[in-house]
């Protein structure tokens, strides 16, 4: 108990690290930008691109501190994302969080439904198909290993032309009910189910030759419970695990499926700051994905002493 005591700090310790990490190189590239940074804010608001007298810039580079140190910066940027400050949109003269909070619901429903999806398609294909017989069983990690495979910009193009332009089943752009969550959510998730199956099938059928499965079967408990109430249970270990890579690459994946099918969120928000280069805000998206890789990370370790009774003491 002792040892699993002082895990859980080092693991803050560890995700504290991360965040901080994210925030320095965010901190970085806003600094080591080409371009002065009070020139880069003038021209966006007035639309213009030209040279800047110092008696314009000089508000400016007084109002966002850009004439003190690096250091010092730095330490008021982090300083001020304890705070929850993430900085001030260039372009739209809004606090980054508050630009953020305005889209990150819909990339939230949108992440969490591709992840709840993918892991619902990935146990219809691993309880349905895998030890069912070769040809059943080469069905199954053929399809897991043809959706692993699928870029997302191209999986999303094709949902959207075949169900929502020919057969006309779901809006074509900017749906923001459930209807319109169906197709960005298949986008993200039919991947993710490949390469969560990939590493749930392998495991699977190790537990299929286990002695406590053996003995299940010997006591008369059909097909159907040995898989669910057994195998199932410590086969989807390594899927778990990589449910804390996934949920923050759907964050990023997220960007396209939001880009091609119009939804308002966090990727429309990302792709119009890059256009425009107002760093802060990319900065601010880069943190919270940052953040979500943290925290899904800290619940992977959490669901597994919650599955696995042996990690609890580890």
């Amino acid at each position: 108990m002792k040892t699993a005591t002082l895990k859980i700090p080092l693991k803050l310790l560890g995700a504290l690290t991360v965040l901080l990490g994210a925030a320095t190189v965010t901190f970085l590239a806003q600094v080591l930008m080409p371009g002065d940074r009070a020139t880069l804010i003038l021209n966006l608001n007035t639309g213009q691109t030209i040279a800047r007298s110092e008696t314009e810039l000089g508000p400016i580079n007084e109002r966002f501190g850009f004439d003190d140190p690096v250091v010092v910066q730095y330490l008021h940027y982090v300083g001020g994302l304890l705070h929850g400050d993430l900085g001030t949109s260039y372009q739209l003269r809004k606090p980054v969080l508050s630009v953020l909070a305005d889209q990150v619901v819909p990339t939230v429903l949108l992440t969490l439904g591709a992840l709840v999806v993918a892991w619902v398609l990935m146990l219809a294909l691993t309880l349905l198909t895998a030890r069912r017989g070769r040809t059943v069983s080469a069905l199954g990690s053929g399809l897991e290993a043809l959706f692993a495979s699928l870029p997302h910009y191209w999986l999303g193009v094709i949902l959207l032309v075949v169900f929502a332009v020919n057969l006309r089943w779901f809006p074509v752009i900017g749906g923001t009910g459930l209807r319109g969550l169906v197709l960005p959510v298949l986008t993200l998730a039919i991947p993710l189910a490949g390469f969560l199956g990939q590493v749930t099938r392998d495991e699977f059928g190790k537990t299929l030759d286990q002695p406590f499965v053996v003995s299940a079967r010997m006591r008369g408990m059909g097909d159907t419970g040995v898989r669910v109430r057994h195998a199932l249970r410590h086969s989807v270990l390594p899927a778990i695990t990589l449910s804390g890579w996934a949920l923050g690459a759907l964050f990023s994946g997220a960007v396209i499926a939001e880009t091609i099918f119009g939804r308002p969120g966090l990727g429309q928000v990302l792709v119009a700051a890059v256009n425009s280069r107002d760093l802060p805000v990319v900065s601010g998206v880069v943190i919270v994905v940052a953040l979500v890789y943290v925290i899904a990370n800290l619940l992977v370790d959490l669901a597994y002493r919650l599955i696995d009774p042996r990690m609890r003491d580890a």
